[in-house]
């Protein structure tokens, strides 16, 4: 299972400093791969033809097992499809053209202090991504809080999960996507897995689902989609999006009726009960019925099932995740868990599949624009004063919260004059999006630092090329809340720099020459220390003993010191004695349904919902230069059911407009029985007249900011 890259340098010997150039000729160099929150294990040789990847048998998340972008992954390194030196744009021509490092940097410092002092730090913003490892997420938001003194900073992490940490954190007092390891999701009695296509985001994972079934357990998948994932399920629910919330709480409302709730672990282990249960039996079966369109039957099967399985889990993804309402469709999935004792017993629970790369080690650093390294809150007097200690700051200096990811992108141009961005690519990713990209052509200056020439890049002042997962050391955090040491393993391009090093430059230009180390390990201690005491410490972890581990990783939390007798084990399973809020006690929070923010109408008749296809990743930045990946997803395409196909007279491959109250694209059709005949799905891989998020409504969750991706309002027509 490998892949060669095909740069000509990749055959370099080392001293030549090539980029795809190995470390090491001698053995496999561990590392894993750049793109899901699995963070598959792999290794990187020297192969007759360049860069190849090899298995990694002993990663226990992957067991070597590798999707096609893994094992595609070193094409990225070739110099013919990424960033091999600065760009900034000419005032002659207009266009970006090459530069050096010191002019590059000195533009971008110029740019940003000019937009400081005219307008006030706030004025800069700075917009991070999920793929950043910790050392750069916990430098980027220093960077934000010192240097600039901006309290504009959030990062595209805020559309993966943020719905779902803001619902595990009400309930459980802590937010790590899975409280236990993904293995145990083999060895509990019954899964329901709601609005995740794992044969298709996370493939690799797909075996602890057949592991399940094969121990015997069941598999219920809750999708308006029949994916690869659901075709694997004993039952498969297929609710109208944005129903999720109505389904969990009619779910939990024949729990209730039937006498499966566990009454001693309700008294004993949580609080809120009596509002929660009030809120629910508003929701009998037949009015959840008509809102989802799942069948009573289903209903009381599913919760039948689930009440009576030994051990029992919820496990929710994007698809719940990415509504206006979210955090409380999490909440009331953490509600069916908590009234049938599942959270904090062994192979049972609840937990989120976190999307990006590095999505929950992201946000826990000081990426968010109401948190600071830790996952410490803002606005916590306490938290200023330890973090600000470590950096050597007065704490009053430190800013306030900001705004949330699309807000802060909304404002561009408007209050915020200036952008720093890192290792996003907006201009596809975001909702509204065109809306989004004139924002961004509205600004004074932008600055991108990036692998590629990313969509959004091709917009800079200036464009920063940086190292990418194979050429750089760092600290990543999967799903599992498992700290991973991610190891180079190859040099990079003479004329690309580590993102460590573009914002030690660029704060030694605006006068901070001292605490913007470039070593990644430096960096890691003084974020080691930043942790220490908050939600999220990492203070017991080192490199040494990443290194030790044969890269099994270690579970946060893990506080202490990280060696010698003593040294803290890390915490593989949390909540097993009490959970994370003052009292120990987890909280039902009551919720009740209500509508999406726009529903279908006579203009509008037909429900839009977008995801991800096997062969792309996220914006496709990175994806779409790799030509296998291209071959076996070659572009955005819109699925129909053959009812409502026939309706429209819409014939398989016949390309057709797919219209929302926000813009227009045009695509193929693809007819499938596999999606529900009011709905239709794209993915949002693609640019141009392609782009999913042209049409994607940018509604907000009041708790989480989470915009509502899966659920909008458009007509197809004719193209």
């Amino acid at each position: 299972m490998h892949f060669m890259a095909t740069s000509e340098q990749a055959a370099r010997p080392a001293a030549a400093s090539g980029p795809g150039t190995l470390a090491s000729d001698t053995a496999a160099t561990p590392t894993h791969c750049p793109y899901c929150a699995l963070q598959c294990g792999m290794g990187l040789v020297r192969g007759p033809g360049g860069v190849e990847v090899v298995e990694r048998p002993a990663f226990p998340v992957n067991g070597g097992a590798l999707c096609g972008k893994g094992r595609t992954a070193p094409a990225v390194l070739s110099s013919r499809v990424r960033l091999t030196g600065p760009l900034v744009r000419s005032a002659v021509s207009g266009e970006l053209e090459p530069a050096g490092w010191d002019e590059a940097l000195d533009r971008v410092a110029d740019g940003l202090a000019r937009t400081r002092a005219a307008y006030g730090a706030d004025a800069c913003g700075v917009f991070g991504g999920g793929g950043l490892t910790n050392e750069k997420a916990y430098t980027l938001g220093k960077f934000a809080r010192v240097v600039l003194g901006t309290s504009q900073i959030d990062y595209n992490g805020r559309f993966c999960m943020s719905s779902a940490a803001a619902a595990g954190t009400r309930a459980f007092g802590l937010d790590r996507g899975l409280p236990f390891p993904l293995a145990d999701v083999a060895r509990t009695g019954c899964l329901i897995l709601v609005g995740s296509n794992l044969a298709e985001t996370m493939p690799p994972a797909l075996r602890y689902l057949t592991e399940l079934k094969e121990n015997g357990g069941t598999l219920i998948v809750v999708d308006p989609r029949r994916t690869r994932t659901a075709e694997q399920a004993d039952l498969h629910l297929a609710p109208r999006p944005g129903t999720d919330l109505a389904l969990a709480l009619g779910l939990l409302h024949l729990v209730v009726a039937e006498g499966g709730t566990d009454e001693a672990y309700i008294r004993e282990r949580t609080t809120g009960w009596e509002e929660a249960r009030a809120a629910v039996m508003a929701h009998w079966p037949e009015y959840v019925e008509r809102i989802t369109g799942v069948p009573v039957p289903q209903l009381r099967d599913v919760a039948r099932r689930f009440a009576a399985a030994e051990h029992a889990m919820v496990l929710t993804a994007r698809g719940p995740e990415q509504q206006a309402k979210g955090t409380d469709t999490v909440g009331a999935w953490i509600n069916l868990c908590l009234a049938t004792g599942r959270p904090g017993r062994p192979l049972s629970g609840y937990g989120c599949l976190t999307g990006q790369g590095n999505g929950q080690g992201g946000r826990e650093h000081g990426q968010k624009a109401d948190q600071l390294p830790g996952y410490r809150k803002l606005t916590d007097p306490a938290a200023r004063a330890h973090v600000a200690g470590v950096w050597g700051v007065d704490p009053d200096s430190l800013p306030g919260p900001g705004r949330s990811a699309y807000e802060l992108l909304d404002a561009l141009g408007g209050d915020v004059k200036s952008l720093l961005l890192m290792g996003s690519n907006p201009v596809v990713s975001a909702p509204r999006a065109a809306h989004v990209e004139e924002r961004i052509r509205s600004l004074d200056f932008l600055a991108v630092a990036d692998v590629v020439l990313s969509e959004t890049a091709q917009l800079a002042d200036v464009v920063l090329p940086v190292t990418q997962w194979a050429e750089e050391t760092g600290t990543v955090t999967n799903l599992e809340g498992r700290v991973l040491l991610r190891r180079r393993a190859v040099d990079p391009p003479d004329g690309v720099r580590t993102d460590l090093e573009v914002l030690h430059g660029l704060a030694s230009r605006l006068g901070h020459g001292k605490g913007f180390p470039v070593d990644p390990e430096e960096v890691f201690e003084e974020l080691r220390r930043a942790s220490a005491g908050g939600v999220a410490d990492y203070s017991g972890i080192s490199y040494g003993r990443l290194v030790e581990d044969e890269g099994a990783g270690v579970f946060w939390p893990c506080p202490g010191a990280p060696d010698g007798e003593g040294a803290h084990a890390g915490t593989p399973r949390l909540f097993l004695e009490r959970f994370a809020t003052e009292d120990g006690l987890a909280r039902f929070v009551p919720v009740v349904h209500r509508d999406s923010a726009e529903e279908p109408d006579g203009e509008y008749p037909v429900v839009l919902t977008t995801g991800r296809v096997l062969a792309q990743y996220q914006s496709g930045a990175q994806t779409r230069r790799v030509d296998e990946l291209n071959a076996a997803a070659p572009g955005p395409f819109v699925e129909v059911h053959p009812r409502l196909a026939a309706r429209l007279r819409v014939a398989d491959g016949e390309t057709v407009a797919v219209v929302s109250r926000r813009g227009r694209v045009v695509v193929p059709a693809r007819v499938t029985p596999g999606i529900r005949p009011d709905t239709v799905f794209m993915p949002f891989h693609w640019p141009g007249e392609g782009r999913a998020n042209t049409l994607t409504h940018p509604a907000l969750d009041p708790v989480s900011r989470m915009p509502e991706f899966k659920v909008c309002a458009v007509r197809l027509e004719p193209a």
